[in-house]
């Protein structure tokens, strides 16, 4: 029996359909999560077991680094979605189902101390383990790339702010900073946005989602991206107890970390990086693709932000910009 199609949206009748020639059952899918890009998730309850279908609509998504990164963690020994079918084409895949539960829902303050040593186990087979050639390069454009995110669609499109001139030129100072300090860093397979939501409550804990735009990159970039979340935050000495843990357990798997202090400042500037990057993300979201619910997450980063200008004197003068910008 074939699932009735819906003229209201027929990716989703074609991709029920599909998923229905792959399982040789009717599937009907349900939504399984909400997305900040293109891509779409459905749930299908069949005989042989729960499944997740992607639609991913070309030109706008690409399937193929979903693939691609997904067999590179599978044969590292990381608990991803395996790829049970695909049709690059016509942007579908099949995937493994990891549940409902992700650690954004479920953490706290009791579980967040073992948990977040499994996570940081993950990381570092991740960095060990996962082969990272030919994989994109976080180098210097892409870097600076990012960080335009935050005056274009920040201050101007967000705020109506235009830098003069002279703020402009001390923006890019910081960026000059940021992306140097990046740039020392030893490269290694980077998930490049390792927090709680990408995170599930499975059997091994966590299994680890929305890899698809990793990575060959700073090494401090997924343990500060763990603990400096969108939508979760934590005490600043636990975040310092848990990135001395990732320390050490790096250095005793033979990662190339230099001593905690000159680490802890890659971790701070390479968060700074993020955040900028993260809070024009969330505007351009909002102003180019209509979905304004992320904006109010953006007070969070700027919390981070004043955090690190706070222990780090060289970014004395990115607190002073956030001022004159009043930003919260």
């Amino acid at each position: 029996m074939q699932p009735e199609k819906d003229d209201r949206d027929p990716r989703k009748s074609a991709l029920d359909q599909w998923v229905g020639e792959q399982t040789g059952e009717t599937a009907i899918g349900v939504p399984a999560s909400v997305d900040a890009s293109f891509r779409r998730y459905f749930r299908y309850s069949l005989e042989q077991g729960s499944r997740v279908a992607m639609d991913a609509p070309p030109p706008r998504e690409d399937c193929r680094p979903f693939v691609d990164v997904a067999r590179r963690l599978v044969d590292a020994g990381v608990n991803v979605p395996r790829v049970r079918a695909s049709d690059l084409s016509r942007g579908y895949l099949l995937l493994d189902d990891l549940g409902t539960d992700t650690w954004l829902r479920t953490l706290n303050d009791g579980n967040a101390d073992a948990w977040f040593g499994q996570a940081l186990d993950v990381v570092v087979r991740m960095q060990v383990h996962a082969d990272a050639d030919g994989l994109p390069v976080y180098d210097e454009a892409l870097l600076r790339r990012e960080l335009t995110l935050f005056p274009e669609w920040y201050l101007r499109h967000e705020r109506s702010l235009t830098p003069t001139g002279e703020q402009q030129e001390r923006l890019n100072r910081v960026f000059d900073l940021l992306v140097a300090s990046a740039l020392e860093q030893p490269r290694v397979f980077v998930h490049r946005d390792y927090m709680p939501r990408n995170l599930m409550v499975t059997e091994p804990n966590p299994g680890v989602i929305d890899f698809q735009d990793a990575v060959l990159g700073p090494i401090s970039y997924d343990p500060i991206c763990l603990f400096k979340d969108a939508f979760i935050s934590w005490p600043e000495p636990r975040v310092l107890d848990w990135l001395r843990l990732y320390h050490q357990r790096g250095l005793d798997a033979g990662l190339p970390l230099p001593e905690f202090d000159t680490f802890l400042r890659w971790c701070d500037l390479m968060g700074v990086q993020r955040h900028l990057k993260v809070i024009g993300i969330f505007s351009r979201i909002r102003h180019r693709d209509g979905k304004p619910g992320y904006v109010k997450d953006v007070p969070r980063f700027f919390t981070y932000l004043r955090t690190v200008i706070g222990r780090r004197p060289e970014l004395a003068d990115l607190g002073r910009l956030l001022d004159e910008w009043e930003c919260p």
